[in-house]
């Protein structure tokens, strides 16, 4: 009998549990332990895991204590001995220790090789150590060890629940990501480098307008994913977001439906009409979609990953169904409150067993009491209800049963922040390098409430823009092996998925929309059709729309201010001059903050105006200055008062005395023109304090102000205000 040979080293008690404390069990005759662990994995022949060597450490720290392992082993070799010289005098007695050996022996093929296990230990035990590198530096290994091994619990489940993924044909998620043709991909890539679009209107119904658009390719005569006759057969979802997703796909609002259909066939959409009445439909679709390509993607990993398990030697299998990064969907959006929101709906649809760190969730993002006065607007409420803070990052971690808030962003799934939150995390500081690997594979990216990023730093959306699809500086512990070809050629930028909600378009916006959404399966620009803000004063005002030209995109801030100070700045100095029977309550609104300031200076400096008392509201004036400046133009003592569309935004002032309103831009926002025009002059009307014949209203607009134009005069009206000769229109 061949004396018995030890391959592993196991501490006292045989092998240790995550924590590092031994398996319960117990000690027989022979020696071997007994209980959870198990005898066979102690005798196995060779038994490879990444584990026992983290087991073992404490050994090693202390050379000169007596290895417990070896205690171990030598008390079972002894044993052992005893077993073979008590039965070498018996004849043909049968030989216990080789029959535990036997017994312990996997039983063998018709090719004379151990059979294969439904499972393998080694898939799961090795990555432990690439999953330390993985995290950042004080990463929870303890954790990732726990979602290995629930992982590798579900892979059974996967194989039976996932279906093929050629049972579905029409199957969008298969078709955008891993069942593309290569070559028409290829098309579609030069055709969208060169900027080669071709582009299909149409209307739903009288009051909105859809224009697709589709790389220009000679093979390619439909829109990818609007198909006439694929309708919803072409998607798939996971059985607990079947019901809610085809709702929104069934939806009757004809716009909603829209936006539904393009978003779940993963074609990049500019939605320009979020209302409060359907910000709950959009929410729930931006979550169904996310939760959806999270669970979708997650269970072809886990099933390519047990396939591979049981794979043949001589089988060569390979699966391309990863990034190089975990996170896959982004969602940016203005406050934490609007974040608890989609997170609510998030939970409420996915409906997880348990949730870690909720209850730190709430108590970081969710805010109970709103102290707002009565005479606030109801889309302000909804914005800034709750906690407003706009600096936040939260990752999102979700498995089968579990979400976990606040995970660190490379184990994360889903990564919700606003854009300055999420800038400072790029940006990196003095203690901490720049880092953006954990972007480079988002594939959904969802922008809500666009119109309120704009009015806190655009900058920083396109700065997050910028950062988007590159290639990673460090592996994270990447399988190089399963990452998809596209994303190690450096075309992901092409398969991602680019999801922009706002209340109303803007030229930022717009600029995102031409440059960086490029997806080879196309995209869709749903916008209303516009009445005209003009048409919504309550009481008839006349307004004046001015419009003066300039030499050059970059000049046109100067010859608007040119065209103010020669055209309406006299008048206005004659007519607000103190001692001379001035009029008072001119508001002048200001969209932009640099031209508040460039014409503030202006008042307080030309000679011109040294007659001429003015007060100013911007949003960097403190509340005292604010109560000053309004009082003194209640009352009269300042004639003028400048006001800026960003103050209005995060204050929203009732505004008192005013009666004439010049509008240095128009605003971005048209609710603001009804609120300043029909709101602050109008009150002033019903209240006898000016005649309805001596209010009037001066706009001054350019070509450039295309978009604000349209919103404020109506789609029927704003081009021949642009193209018809003069430079005067008037509006009653």
């Amino acid at each position: 009998m061949a004396p018995f040979r030890r391959e592993k080293s196991y501490p006292r008690g045989g092998i240790q549990s995550r924590r590092g404390r031994p398996v319960a069990g117990r000690t027989n005759r022979n020696g071997v332990r007994s209980g959870n662990a198990g005898a066979s994995a102690t005798l196995n022949a060779p038994f490879q895991a990444s584990r026992v060597d983290e087991a073992v450490y404490n050994i090693s720290e202390n050379p000169d204590a007596k290895s417990d392992n070896e205690d171990s082993h030598e008390e079972a070799k002894e044993s052992f001995s005893l077993d073979e010289s008590s039965d070498s005098d018996s004849g043909p007695k049968k030989n216990p220790y080789h029959v535990l050996l036997q017994t312990l022996k996997p039983q063998a093929t018709s090719h004379g090789e151990p059979k294969r296990k439904r499972r393998k230990i080694e898939p799961v035990e090795v990555p432990v150590s690439l999953h330390a590198e993985y995290t950042e530096a004080n990463g929870d290994l303890e954790e990732t060890q726990v979602d290995d091994r629930e992982a590798l619990s579900e892979e059974d489940s996967v194989v039976e629940s996932v279906e093929d993924d050629n049972a579905a044909k029409l199957d969008y998620f298969t078709r955008h990501f891993a069942d593309h043709d290569e070559s028409e991909t290829v098309k579609r890539i030069q055709a969208i480098t060169g900027n080669l679009w071709v582009a299909e209107n149409s209307r739903a119904g009288a009051s909105w307008s859809i224009i697709r658009r589709r790389p220009s390719i000679p093979q390619s005569s439909k829109l990818s994913g609007h198909d006439k006759d694929s309708g919803p057969l072409g998607f798939k979802f996971k059985p607990k977001f079947e019901r809610a997703a085809q709702g929104l796909l069934s939806d009757p609002n004809e716009p909603l439906k829209q936006l539904s259909t393009a978003v779940l066939s993963y074609q990049d959409v500019l939605f320009s009409a979020r209302s409060l009445e359907n910000a709950g439909k959009v929410r729930r679709l931006a979550s169904v979609h996310a939760l959806n390509h999270i669970f979708r993607t997650r269970d072809k990993v886990l099933k390519h990953s047990a396939r591979l398990s049981k794979k043949d030697h001589d089988e060569e299998l390979e699966f391309r169904d990863q990034g190089f990064t975990r996170p896959k969907v982004l969602m940016l959006m203005p406050t934490r409150h609007s974040c608890v929101k989609m997170i609510d709906v998030l939970i409420d649809m996915c409906e997880p067993e348990q949730q870690e760190n909720k209850k730190r969730f709430q108590e970081s993002y969710a805010k109970a009491e709103d102290n707002f006065s009565v005479d606030k607007p109801e889309d302000f409420r909804d914005l800034f209800g709750g906690n407003d803070d706009d600096m936040f990052r939260l990752g999102l971690k979700f498995t089968r049963k579990a979400v976990k808030f606040f995970s660190q962003f490379y184990n994360s799934d889903m990564i919700v922040a606003s854009p300055l939150g999420l800038r400072t995390a790029l940006s990196g500081d003095k203690n901490k390098k720049q880092d953006y690997d954990f972007l480079s594979s988002i594939e959904v990216v969802i922008v809500d409430q666009s119109e309120a990023l704009l009015m806190q730093n655009w900058e920083h959306v396109e700065y997050i823009f910028e950062h988007l699809n590159l290639q990673p500086k460090e592996t994270h512990g990447c399988d190089f092996s399963r990452v998809r070809s596209w994303y190690l050629d450096g075309h992901a930028r092409y398969f991602r998925q680019t999801v922009l909600l706002s209340a109303f378009n803007f030229p930022s916006l717009n600029r995102l929309y031409t440059q960086k959404m490029l997806n080879i399966d196309g995209k869709v620009k749903i916008s209303p059709i516009c009445k005209g803000a003009i048409m919504d004063m309550g009481v008839p005002i006349k307004q004046t729309f001015s419009r003066f030209d300039f030499a050059d995109p970059a000049s046109e801030p100067d010859d608007r201010f040119t065209y103010f100070t020669s055209a309406i700045l006299p008048s206005l100095v004659k007519t607000s001059s103190r001692g001379l029977g001035g009029q008072q309550g001119t508001l002048l609104f200001m969209p932009l903050y640099a031209d508040f300031v460039r014409v503030r200076n202006h008042l307080a400096s030309s000679s011109s105006t040294q007659h001429v008392s003015f007060g100013s509201i911007s949003e960097y004036v403190s509340v005292k200055e604010v109560a000053r400046a309004r009082s003194h133009f209640l009352t009269g003592r300042h004639s003028i008062l400048l006001y800026t569309e960003r103050a209005h935004h995060f204050r929203r002032y009732h505004l008192k005395g005013v009666k004439r309103v010049i509008l240095y831009g128009l605003p971005e926002n048209p609710v603001f023109y009804r609120e300043i025009v029909g709101g602050f002059l109008g009150s002033s009307i019903a209240q006898a304090a000016v005649d309805s014949h001596r209010a009037n209203v001066r706009c001054l607009f350019s070509k450039l102000d295309l978009l604000k134009l349209e919103r404020s005069v109506g789609s029927e009206r704003y081009l021949s205000l642009l193209s018809e000769k003069g430079d005067m229109f008037d509006f009653t």
